[in-house]
């Protein structure tokens, strides 16, 4: 699994013309799947995403969570994280799994994220075509493989 996280001051997922899911001040989590991942892959991100000190103290350094701060999690599914650009000038997808096998894990990660922080984790509609607005807070920007774990 690979994830783009940013700490954001709000951000919101259209599908169409309608807002599916927004958030004010907290993470918006882009996730990647691919076939080789499972609970373990779950499990590590979900635990480095709701302790990781990316919001400020009262001195003005990064020392608080996500649940300390008590922000929120917009979750998107987004295949492209596994592109590979090796050859040529279009990107390749072939290490991104297909529906079938993404879209569960994707609910399994939601949920787990969810109950790890005690809220809510707000998601987009897999599979569609979405626009994603966000106001990236810093900016602060942390990229994270499960696969990269040393």
């Amino acid at each position: 699994m690979r994830i783009v996280i940013q700490r954001v001051s709000q951000a919101s997922v259209r599908v169409g013309d309608m807002i599916k899911s927004s958030i004010e001040t907290g993470l918006l989590v882009l996730l990647g799947i691919e076939d080789a991942d499972g609970k373990e892959d779950i499990d590590y991100l979900v635990k480095k995403i709701a302790g990781l000190r990316l919001f400020d103290d009262e001195n003005g350094v990064m020392n608080r969570s996500v649940i300390d701060i008590d922000g929120e999690i917009l979750c998107v599914s987004q295949f492209t994280l596994h592109a590979s650009t090796k050859k040529g000038n279009r990107p390749s997808y072939i290490r991104a799994s297909k529906g079938e096998i993404a879209e569960p894990l994707y609910n399994e990660f939601v949920n787990i994220l969810s109950d790890a922080t005690g809220k809510q984790v707000k998601t987009g509609k897999f599979g569609a075509m979405m626009k994603v607005e966000l106001l990236n807070d810093g900016p602060v920007t942390i990229i994270m493989d499960s696969k990269q774990k040393e």
